[in-house]
């Protein structure tokens, strides 16, 4: 699962929106961000059905799953997918992260922070919280080794 310089191993990422996002600058980014940091990522875009990113994730298996939203309207979305998520044989396990805007004030309801970490996310993020995100991925040992 981890990155691994004496195999060539590249840590797997699928990069996506929330369900009413249309937003697709930020999948972009993030996309280019895990590059950079050694993985493979496959954005699978914006406006993304649940019943996609489910499929996604037990076709593709990957070490690290980011839904990310702009729109204001992230936590109500990611709160119904993260259930799903985990609810999945299979998919109980595999890192998920959410973060941007995901009210419109962001994420400073800390309430939205706590639920969505109670509901099954392994971390949420702030718009401007880069340098977490950053972290969370090295500390987790999903930075391939080069």
């Amino acid at each position: 699962m981890f990155g691994d310089g004496a195999t060539g191993f590249r840590p797997k990422s699928i990069v996506s929106s929330t369900v009413s996002d249309s937003h697709t600058w930020n999948l972009i980014f993030l996309q280019l961000l895990l590059e950079e940091m050694g993985h493979e990522v496959v954005n699978i875009g914006s406006c993304v059905p649940e019943e996609t990113l489910i499929r996604e994730c037990l076709e593709r298996r990957p070490d690290l799953v980011v839904v990310s939203s702009v729109n204001g309207h992230g936590f109500n979305d990611a709160l119904g997918l993260i259930r799903n998520v985990r609810s999945v044989p299979g998919l109980e396990r595999i890192p998920f992260v959410v973060g941007g805007k995901l009210g419109v004030d962001g994420v400073r309801d800390v309430g939205f922070t706590r639920r969505l970490l109670q509901e099954g996310f392994d971390a949420v993020f702030g718009e401007d919280d880069l340098a977490g995100f950053r972290e969370f991925v090295s500390a987790r040992g999903l930075r391939a080794v080069s």
